[in-house]
């Protein structure tokens, strides 16, 4: 028996998120099906996390158990001829039998990305967010800081959240900007990219964050209030939840991520 781990990327515009559906049409079920199209055997892969539809991912983590003896090297090009366009597999490796995607990660990074140019872009506008009114990007980003640390994130979770606590830890969240697109002479702002990195995260947690900071950059809250939301523990008082277009699962890390040769 062997542990394989890979990293998918994928654009979650035509899926209902990473978890299996009864449908079938998720992430998992069409890199299940790929994998017994290669190799015969019916495996359940086990990924870092679930995203939700329309989400997108470059650095998900999933493992598997089998026991095809295919070369780790050849994995990626194999499942690949077998997944619909929207899904890469961009690494593959064998990992020790006890390695667990989920249990094993020790960081996340996502990123959201608001497009706040007048016009959105054509060929991006699956994973933008697209807002053409005029945003306090440095308010957002002082409303930010608020949130690194650990804390009770109730209020930026949504309230079917089911996970017995809502504290986490937030390692980094910051604001980077992307002006290469915007025309002279007009009131582009570019592309604002949210990242945020922690130790996990709860069902719309960083679409919630999202959508406050877009109040914030409004000028409909101050950076401050972000603070006195944390410390509320009630959904009411944060912003509405961003679509989910704009998010991407950006990054797993793990420690002690031991390759076999």
């Amino acid at each position: 028996m062997r542990n394989i781990c890979m990293k998918v990327s994928y654009d979650g515009t035509n899926y209902n998120g990473f978890q299996t559906q009864p449908d079938g049409n998720a992430i998992q079920d069409h890199l299940e099906k790929a994998i017994k199209m290669l190799t015969g055997e019916q495996v359940k892969i086990h990924a870092s996390g679930r995203t939700d539809a329309g989400v997108h991912a470059v650095g998900q983590v999933f493992h598997f158990h089998t026991e095809s003896q295919i070369p780790v090297e050849r994995w990626c090009l194999a499942l690949n001829s077998r997944l619909p366009h929207d899904i890469m597999v961009t690494e593959a490796r064998e990992v020790p039998l006890d390695f667990h995607s989920r249990r094993n990660a020790k960081r996340k990074t996502y990123r959201y990305t608001i497009n706040a140019n007048q016009f959105p872009d054509l060929f991006r506008r699956n994973t933008e967010l697209h807002h053409p009114g005029r945003l306090n990007v440095e308010a957002m980003s002082e409303g930010l800081q608020h949130l690194i640390g650990t804390h009770d994130f109730t209020s930026f979770a949504s309230r079917h959240s089911t996970k017995p606590s809502h504290i986490r830890t937030v390692y980094d969240a910051h604001i980077e900007r992307d002006q290469s697109m915007c025309r002279p002479g007009t009131r582009d702002q570019g592309l604002i990219h949210v990242y945020i990195t922690g130790n996990g995260f709860l069902q719309h947690m960083v679409r919630i964050i999202v959508g406050t900071l877009l109040e914030v950059g409004k000028g409909r809250k101050k950076p401050e209030d972000i603070a006195k939301i944390l410390q509320a523990q009630d959904r009411m008082k944060a912003g509405p939840t961003a679509e989910s277009k704009g998010l991407m699962l950006w990054n797993v890390e793990y420690e002690n991520f031991d390759q076999k040769h």
